[in-house]
């Protein structure tokens, strides 16, 4: 309907007709009707030529024109506009056989009223207006199918074709229509075709699938759609099919699969390696993040997305990576050793691998990044340099303290036995030989020390509560240290039990302590705690020395200046200190590392310029009882018990049998093997022990032993020595000898070995 106008092309030469529907329009309100009337077809036409009418109402009889011509001239002039036949009552034959050439309504002279003229001319023109769209459509599909490689079709119920338009390569029109399937193409794709035609007659559902044909044994696909084709009833009568080749389609579908498998195979590979690996734009931005950068950085993928590289993986702007950058962009590639900072903020060492990804036109387009953590690797392998370095260290040191201890024996030796040769000298010279005395046991203090870093010396091992030892040094560190220094001890009742020489442990902490008092020269806080500790086979895989089982850890920590990073692992070398000349020999820190290690143990240093150090000292538990230190045992005296005392240094003969007969036993002097088997022999029912040095001149400590073994297989040996090798300590252990006197020894120490073989 063309709104509330409508424009009327009346055809009639009877002028009282005319007349008559002129009234019957004025009668409507609804609408406004602008007539026009002509009398001839020609004029009509000429009218049609140059005007548009919503509604033409013809007369079939005209002067110039009669019958069904009349409407075909009418109809030929104007096919977009709709036709009402004005017909007699004896003319309504005519008038259908017009409809059927086209014309949308007729009416009959005389039995026409006004609602039922605009009625009928609305009827008319929305008819006229769908049939106009129906042909536009018609005209659309056609021109798409032409243009188009759709296959379209109709099959009726047994599946015959009906009708086709446009059919594949390989097939005609008249090779297919009254055809089925099984007769133009291969049984299996027939087959296939014929279930999914059937499904659709069956339920009356269309669908869609992909199919492959093959004609002329070429094999396509296409995207087939089905859909029931009805009458006017609703009743299916067929099948209404369209297909696409969809070949290309398929085929660069299957190249991505494969392209995407491929994809997904390296992604799953990237994804298992250990290695973090990154791929960052030229602007720095991370756009691609594997599951190895998730677990070495903490980051996940989506969270380092997008993000700027150097943001995410240093707290400042670094050198190396500069140089990095410049290397790769110019030569391609770049590989070296840099520091980055994890999701929390924890430092790590990676070796890094960087290359240049290029587009295909050879254009720079992003980097590609592979880091490997080496953090434990390195810190490895400083432990074993320093652990190399330290082995070279003590076998030199532990040379030198064989010939100091040489030397210094008979010196120590003689300023002990000059004040009983010479009991009336006077005042200065008793303080020269006090003065002699002192030094010298420096000098055998300082031996010990070489000694107990090279090899650690073997103490007097017992089952110790270090909680007494810690206690004790507390109270002598607030008495000795400055005011301005606070010590604090922390130790739980529950303290584990260690295997140790009390004397040693004390030294070692004793050390600590002093040093921690060098570092804060304006004061501060020196904390002693121990604690109870597990160390699993993760820990010690990152420290060389740990192994796993129950340890107890002490640490000392102090709040003093802490020590530099760049000597940090030269602490430990005997002999290297900071300390200003004439307050520090260089000795502490190898004598701890040295006794600790003798006790099955290993030490940790942490330390910071400014805020302190601290030392952890490691030491195996062990079950058992607290038993009393040698030292705390009273000595006991002998009975006229004749010992053999073998040693080819006099003072140290003479010191011995002074000290032996001072405590009720007898002396026999050797001053080399030989001579001590001839006097053995002599005297075997009288001599109770043999007190034999293992280093001798002419016959080796330990051939001696044998042979006075040989001569009785019960004699009791008490071995010593200043310096033995693990394999003289080994062999000794071998012939059965298992108590062994480190020189420079106590009286205490010697009366309780000869107490231990005698009894």
């Amino acid at each position: 309907m063309a709104g509330e106008n409508i424009k009327v092309l009346l055809v009639e030469d009877n002028p009282g007709d005319v007349l008559l529907l002129q009234e019957l329009f004025k009668e409507v309100t609804t609408v406004v009707v602008e007539l026009m009337p002509v009398e001839r077809l020609y004029e009509a036409v000429n009218y049609l030529t140059n005007e548009i009418f919503d509604v033409i109402l013809l007369d079939l009889s005209l002067p110039d024109s009669q019958g069904l011509e009349t409407f075909v001239i009418a109809h030929n002039q104007a096919k977009a506009t709709p036709i009402i036949v004005l017909t007699g009552i004896n003319d309504e034959t005519l008038a259908i056989r017009a409809m059927q050439q086209g014309a949308q309504d007729y009416l009959v002279k005389g039995q026409v009223t006004g609602d039922l003229l605009v009625r009928s001319m609305r009827y008319a023109i929305e008819r006229q207006q769908a049939d106009n769209a129906l042909r536009q459509s018609e005209e659309r599909f056609r021109v798409a199918l032409k243009n188009s490689p759709i296959f379209v079709y109709n099959q009726d119920r047994d599946l015959r074709y009906t009708w086709v338009y446009n059919p594949p390569s390989g097939l005609t029109v008249e090779k297919i229509l009254g055809k089925q399937d099984l007769d133009i193409i291969p049984v299996e794709d027939a087959q296939h075709l014929i279930t999914i035609k059937r499904g659709v007659l069956t339920t009356g559902i269309g669908t869609r699938e992909e199919v492959s044909i093959t004609i002329q044994d070429i094999t396509r696909y296409y995207d087939l759609t089905v859909e029931p084709l009805r009458n006017e009833t609703q009743e299916i009568v067929g099948v209404t099919c369209a297909s696409i080749d969809i070949s290309e389609r398929q085929a660069a579908l299957r190249e991505r699969k494969l392209a995407e498998e491929k994809i997904r195979e390296q992604a799953a590979l990237l994804d298992v390696t250990t290695d973090a690996i990154c791929v960052r734009d030229l602007n720095n931005q991370i756009i691609f993040w594997n599951k190895g950068a998730e677990t070495l950085y903490g980051w996940k993928a989506t969270e380092a997305w997008g993000k700027n590289a150097s943001e995410l993986l240093y707290d400042e702007p670094s050198p190396e990576v500069e140089v990095a950058l410049l290397q790769v962009i110019s030569q391609g590639k770049w590989q070296g050793e840099l520091t980055k900072l994890t999701k929390t903020d924890k430092e790590i060492l990676v070796a890094s691998r960087w290359t240049l990804v290029c587009d295909e036109q050879g254009k720079p387009k992003s980097i590609l990044t592979v880091d490997t953590d080496i953090t434990e690797k390195k810190h490895l392998e400083a432990q074993l340099f320093r652990a190399q370095r330290l082995e070279s260290i003590g076998t030199l040191a532990s040379g030198i303290a064989h010939d100091l201890n040489n030397i210094l024996t008979p010196i120590l030796a003689g300023a002990q036995l000059l004040p009983l040769k010479f009991p009336d000298a006077d005042e200065r010279t008793r303080h020269l030989l006090e003065i002699l005395e002192i030094n010298a046991r420096r000098g055998a203090d300082l031996v010990k020390q070489v000694l107990s870093f090279a090899r650690g010396v073997e103490g007097k091992r017992i089952t110790l509560q270090l909680r007494h030892i810690i206690v004790e040094l507390g109270k002598i560190l607030k008495e000795t240290f400055p005011k301005s220094i606070e010590i604090s001890t922390d130790v739980p009742q529950d303290l584990w039990m260690v295997s140790g020489d009390s004397t040693q442990l004390h030294q070692v902490l004793m050390n600590l302590c002093v040093n921690a008092r060098d570092a804060m020269t304006n004061g501060g806080t020196l904390s002693i705690s121990a604690e109870n500790l597990l160390i699993d086979e993760n820990y010690a895989r990152m420290n060389l020395e740990a192994k796993v089982g129950f340890y107890i850890v002490i640490s000392v920590s102090d709040t003093g200046i802490g020590i530099p990073r760049e000597i940090l692992d030269r602490i430990f070398e005997p002999f290297f200190t900071t300390k200003d000349v004439g307050k520090g020999t260089g000795l502490g820190l190898s004598t701890v590392l040295g006794i600790i290690k003798s006790h099955g143990g290993f030490v940790n240093v942490y330390s910071e310029l400014g805020t302190g150090t601290n030392f952890q000292v490691y030491l195996p538990a062990v079950e058992g009882m607290e038993t009393l230190s040698p030292e705390d045992l009273p000595p006991q005296t002998g009975h006229e018990e004749l010992i053999l005392v073998v040693d080819d240094e006099i003072a140290i003969q003479e010191i011995t049998r002074t000290s032996l007969e001072a405590h009720n036993y007898k002396i026999l002097i050797a001053n080399d093997g030989i001579e001590a088997i001839a006097l053995y022999a002599q005297n075997r029912d009288k001599v109770s022990a043999v007190l034999m040095d293992i280093m001798l001149p002419s016959l080796d400590g330990l051939t001696a032993i044998r042979t006075l073994q040989k001569i009785n297989p019960q004699v009791k040996i008490i071995a010593s020595s200043g310096l033995m090798s693990d394999n003289k300590l080994s062999a000794a252990a071998a012939i059965g000898i298992n108590t062994f006197l480190s020189k420079p020894y106590t009286i205490n120490e010697l009366l309780l070995s000869l107490q231990k073989v005698l009894s």
